[in-house]
């Protein structure tokens, strides 16, 4: 069928019928500029969305106004559950890593599928940015059009999410614009996997659509496929995502057409209006709700440990870098989020669009505060942030790599969930409290190639080359609650519906590598009345290869990011272990044991010969494996919240027994003493030991504590006296830099002179 005799070819036909007639796609005829004028004016001006003070249609038509949220929404749930299925992707199709949003002809976000949500808003910034570059005049906006956006600087998370914008019109106007995003297993970049450590500028990240037009009358353009097909190491996966989001996009549209033939146009619009202003207003009404009022600060920590690792000269330095978060809690429930005072940008992969902080920020407030509302854009309009140009958060050198953001927005969100935790905490909604989380940065990544007596196997559309980015790592620890143990291995701060999936499902993808074991890390918790959620760790090893590539990236590296709260412990950093030129041939012929973990550190080793590498760095860059080398991988635990001397001692008994913690750690940490039969997985508590040993910890504190006086007066000669790790003196100097406030306020509270540290 042409596309004349199509709904996009009557759609097209009524467009250039408004423009004959000296009409404009938008509303009323207007531009999209000035819609978006309009939009911004109102709002600011009386501070609902677009001025509605009144919500008509939810006031006076209640269950019509939530029929049409229902609908909408189900249509873009059904198309996320309908859409994965076209990819042949295991991050897309096993765990889900996709998302559908459906925004106003402004760009502002309505609603919102399962999956990824960290994409509610990030899509908004892409589509304001072609209405402020007048694509509608220029590029040209159509029915059937296309555009695509992976940019972070103009929306987005990370270069390896790729979103398909389709605008949707009726009657010649645009009423709505959908959007799909799914996570690519590869984007073509400098180094093989989907999140690489290694870049230091856009040139080495892949490929960049930088809100590009790639089809009109519902096809792709030609010269699109074949970029994606040759720039991609992975072509089959990179074309069926873009099939699955594209599918589900014209599912959305076809939803949207079906309700405005329900209802009307003008029901429809105005619904999508009250929408937004809904959202806005549940969000101030949480805060209200369940945040005590005030001004919270915290701080985070991400160690960048490269100055054996670097490829480059550039890259070739151990950094830290400073993450600090002031929030401030309004009584009307408007909140603010400031970040000055963060260090600068740099060459690397983790800097952090403005539009991937944001989307950091409402996957985290839509899982702690808006849970139970309508999550949309309303929420960013309730919020003021402040990300300082030229810093890690909001670089302003579009030429440096933004392939690993995760790096830099999860510690820093740590620090966001502390400051929200201490409101719930002060309002006294206790179950609520969030300790922090695992960070999931620690993927097993990398790529290569089959012996070709393997390839022969593998159907043809696949090729030779297999990529290596399984995303178990979606399932880490928790951190702990104000009143319960945080969850196990089970959890990510990026998609809630976390899932580590099958390991045959990326066995089936990464055809040259195949696991040996995934079993929970012991010790890998943090400490409290309330433990953390344990990691897991796993063993992984090259077979039927004729090349590969591995390398492990892992946050936190040498330092953690953010402590537990109330006296908890953080979770454990991570470390590396690899084996090259190994015997597990040989030990497999046999019969005899091979490595399937690394618990206690040290046991790796034990269970293979060959060249071992072990470092207390988690990140390695790509390192060349052969056929039977093995790699260990681990993933991190949780934070705990308060003194684990309180945790009660059947708890403890039970943590040891379920291998959470091993008993020489109960015994040094939470002075339980038992005996351990290993066998049998059975602990005997020695009561009257434990109670001495516990007794025996407090009397050291009691040794070794001080006041706070003290400890300032020690810290700050410390510090006057230059006794600082350099790599931590140089994150303050670069602070400095950064903020003439945050070196005032530094300076000022530890009352040191300016020339000096």
């Amino acid at each position: 069928m042409s596309i004349e005799n199509t709904k996009v070819g009557a759609e097209k036909r009524a467009v250039t019928e408004k423009r004959t007639n000296g009409g404009e796609i938008g509303w009323e005829g207007q531009t999209l500029q000035r819609m978006l004028a309009e939009t911004e004016r109102l709002t600011e001006e009386t501070g609902y969305y677009r001025g509605l003070e009144d919500l008509e249609l939810k006031e006076g038509e209640r269950f019509e106004y939530e029929r049409l949220y229902s609908r909408l929404r189900g249509a873009l749930v059904s198309a996320r559950e309908t859409a994965l299925h076209v990819s042949a992707s295991p991050i897309v199709r096993e765990i889900g890593e996709l998302c559908f949003q459906i925004y106003t002809p402004e760009g502002d976000s309505i609603a919102v599928s399962t999956g990824i949500i960290v994409h509610v808003h990030t899509g908004s910034l892409a589509i304001k940015w072609m209405i402020d570059q007048d694509y509608e005049h220029d590029r040209g906006i159509e029915p059937g059009d296309v555009f695509c956006n992976n940019d972070n600087d103009l929306g987005n998370v990370h270069t390896t999410d790729v979103h398909t914008i389709v605008p949707i019109f009726h009657d010649g106007e645009l009423v709505a614009w959908a959007d799909g995003v799914t996570h690519e297993a590869d984007i073509g970049g400098a180094s093989q996997g989907h999140t690489s450590i290694v870049h230091t500028s856009r040139f080495e990240d892949g490929i960049y659509a930088t809100c590009e037009k790639i089809g009109e009358d519902d096809e792709l353009y030609q010269d699109w496929k074949v970029r994606g097909e040759r720039a991609t190491r992975t072509p089959m996966y990179w074309d069926l995502d873009e099939k699955c989001r594209l599918a589900g996009c014209h599912m959305i549209r076809e939803a949207v057409h079906e309700i405005i033939e329900d209802v009307g146009a003008e029901t429809f619009k105005q619904f999508t209006r009250e929408a937004v202003e809904e959202g806005r207003r549940t969000m101030e009404s949480r805060v209200q709700e369940r945040l005590f009022p005030g001004t919270y600060r915290s701080t985070s920590f991400a160690a960048l440990p490269l100055e054996e690792e670097g490829w480059k000269p550039e890259q070739q330095q151990d950094t830290m870098h400073h993450l600090p978060v002031e929030m401030e809690i309004r009584e009307d429930g408007t909140m603010s989020l400031d970040m000055e005072g963060t260090s600068s940008q740099g060459d690397h992969s983790f800097n952090a669009a403005e539009g991937s902080m944001t989307g950091g920020l409402w996957v985290s407030l839509t899982q702690c505060l808006l849970h139970d509302g309508k999550v949309n854009d309303g929420s960013h309009y309730a919020l003021d942030t402040h990300f300082p140009e030229g810093s890690l958060t909001n670089p302003d050198d579009p030429q440096l790599s933004f392939h690993a953001p995760w790096g830099t927005i999860m510690p820093a969100f740590q620090a966001v969930w502390e400051n929200v935790s201490q409101g719930f905490f002060a309002r006294g909604f206790r179950e609520e409290v969030v300790t922090g989380y695992s960070e999931t940065s620690d993927s097993v990544q990398g790529g290569g190639t089959l012996l070709e007596s393997m390839a022969q196997m593998i159907p043809d559309e696949v090729g030779d080359y297999f990529p290596v980015s399984p995303f178990d790592l979606s399932c880490q620890g928790l951190g702990a609650s104000a009143v319960r143990d945080g969850l196990d291995y089970g959890y990510a701060m990026w998609n809630p519906e976390s899932d580590m999936g099958d390991i045959e499902e990326w066995e089936l993808v990464q055809w040259g590598t195949q696991y040996l074991s995934r079993q929970i890390k012991t010790d890998s918790a943090g400490h409290g009345k309330y433990r953390g959620g344990s990691g897991w760790e796993g063993v992984m090893t090259v077979m039927g290869t004729d090349e590969c590539t591995l390398y492990k990236a892992a946050q936190p590296d040498v330092t953690f990011s953010k402590a537990g709260m109330s006296g908890g412990y953080p979770g454990s950093t991570k470390y590396a272990v690899r084996a090259h030129d190994t015997d597990l041939a040989e030990r497999a012929r046999e019969g005899d044991p091979y490595p399937v973990g690394d618990t206690p550190p040290g046991t790796f080793e034990e269970h293979i010969d060959g060249d071992v590498t072990r470092t207390h760095r988690g990140n390695y860059f790509p390192k060349e494996y052969d056929n039977h080398d093995v790699m260990h991988f681990q993933m991190g635990g949780g934070p705990g919240w308060g003194d684990p001397l309180e945790r009660p001692l059947p708890k403890v008994v039970k943590d040891v027994e379920a291998e959470v913690y091993s008993p020489d750690t109960v015994e040094s940490v939470y002075g339980v003493v038992g005996a351990f039969d290993e066998k049998h997985r059975a602990f005997d508590l020695d009561e009257a030991a434990t109670e001495t040993a516990r007794e025996a910890i407090r009397e050291r504190r009691r040794e070794e504590s001080e006041t706070f006086e003290a400890f300032y007066e020690r810290e700050r000669d410390r510090m006057a006296d230059g006794d600082v790790a350099e790599v931590v003196a140089e994150m303050y100097r670069d602070a400095f830099d950064m903020s003439e406030a945050f070196e005032t306020e530094f300076h000022d509270f530890w009352d040191l002179d300016r020339s000096g540290f």
